[in-house]
């Protein structure tokens, strides 16, 4: 896994917006928020995130095509993450958890089926949204 002190000045500036947002991005919305740090193609931006997720920085949301920032301090060696994403206010919440990987890889293996990766997401209302309302 690689440190913060080894990505491109690129790949820095695009974890950098990823941490500060509120929710998940687009490489687009990326794109946008980075055009006064110089960067001017989706390219650019596609290949920082590519960057970061092999070195298990950053997360893609797979429903939603958007990016968030890997918020923990987590083994990233196993290939199943599960994210719950909040409908309301876009707060992503992130687990992984070995119980669970081998669980659901035992089942898929049953199948015969070869997996190279999962992402589950749960999409819903956050406990602090469900307050509100």
């Amino acid at each position: 896994m690689a440190t913060r002190d080894s990505l491109t000045k690129n790949q820095s500036k695009v974890l950098e917006r990823l941490e500060a947002a509120a929710g998940p991005l687009s490489a687009y919305a990326l794109l946008d928020r980075l055009r006064d740090d110089g960067f001017r193609a989706p390219l650019q931006v596609y290949r920082a995130l590519d960057g970061l997720i092999g070195a298990g920085l950053v997360h893609r949301l797979e429903s939603m095509n958007a990016f968030v920032a890997c918020c923990g301090e987590h083994d990233h060696s196993h290939a199943m993450t599960a994210f719950a994403i909040c409908d309301a206010c876009g707060r992503v919440d992130e687990f992984a958890d070995d119980d669970m990987a081998h669980r659901l890889s035992d089942w898929i293996a049953a199948t015969g089926f070869s997996a190279k990766k999962a992402v589950i997401e749960f999409r819903g209302i956050c406990a602090g949204c469900s307050d509100k309302g």
